[in-house]
């Protein structure tokens, strides 16, 4: 009985001490997969040196393994400056980056989780470039520059993140907004210049009729020219004569009898038309 108590008993010896070493086994090593990179902690003290992708072998129960992830990450971050001519401007930006691998240890010892990369780091650090972009440029330039605005904020956010290890990729403008009373200020430019180009389609309208006019009055002139220059010339009396008749004819009035025409002054042949035989003509 002795003995099948102490058998059972060396069993349960031997099969916790065989559950401890596998435990202490499987503590210590840890798998790193690609695009990730590892941090060791012994006892607290992180240690000089990223895990990168592979397997490695760490103290079983007195070390902790961070991980983090090296691909692209994608935070969208709130900003909000002043203008060069003291304007509000709010923008979001879709922020792309990874992480440094060389700089990972530093990124533990100093900033911890991703989490307060991002709100610590990365938010405060927007801000600021925003405020450098956006403090060179007037509200309009702003929105008609997109792209150099950018540029400018690209520039200054990269040079800010790169001390903390946090590698910029990529900047999205995804809105940018101005305050109501630039929003009034300019739709008030637009109906000055609507209204400017109103006036400035009247104006020319009514050059081009003054032209017009002067146009007509010239040849109206003109016109009386040659008629004064017809009416000089041989036979110019009776193409008068002629026209008169048929003004009465047309008009419907009574026509006299005879009708004398002539300048004896000048000495000319008196011209005498005797109406009464002359047939109506329809």
């Amino acid at each position: 009985m002795k003995n099948q108590q102490l058998a059972n008993w060396q069993t349960t010896v031997l099969g916790i001490v065989l559950a401890i070493i596998a435990i202490i086994s499987f503590n210590s090593f840890i798998i790193i997969n690609p695009g990730q990179a590892g941090v060791i902690s012994i006892l607290g003290k992180a240690r000089d040196g990223a895990l990168l992708e592979g397997i490695h072998l760490k103290p079983p129960i007195i070390s902790v393994i961070d991980v983090y992830d090296l691909t692209v990450q994608k935070f969208e971050v709130p900003a909000e400056s002043s203008t060069k001519d003291l304007q509000n401007l709010t923008a979001r930006f879709a922020i792309n980056f990874r992480l440094d691998p060389t700089q990972v240890v530093e990124v533990r010892r100093k900033q911890g989780t991703l989490e307060n990369i991002v709100s610590k780091i990365i938010a405060p650090q927007t801000q600021e470039a925003f405020k450098i972009a956006a403090a060179k440029r007037t509200v309009e330039e702003a929105i008609t520059k997109r792209s150099e605005l950018k540029e400018d904020f690209d520039n200054a956010l990269g040079d800010r993140l790169d001390k903390y290890g946090i590698i910029v990729l990529d900047t999205s403008v995804v809105d940018l907004t101005f305050s109501p009373e630039f929003a009034r200020a300019v739709e008030e430019k637009q109906i000055a210049e609507q209204r400017a180009q109103r006036a400035v389609y009247i104006a020319r309208e009514a050059e081009q009729e003054a032209q017009a006019e002067i146009n007509r009055a010239k040849g109206k002139a003109e016109a009386q020219r040659l008629l004064a220059e017809t009416l000089k010339a041989q036979g110019g009396q009776l193409v008068l004569q002629k026209e008169a008749i048929e003004a009465w004819k047309t008009g419907g009035a009574q026509m006299p009898k005879v009708l004398v025409m002539g300048d004896e002054s000048k000495g000319s042949v008196p011209f005498i038309f005797n109406l009464g035989n002359m047939p109506n003509q329809p």
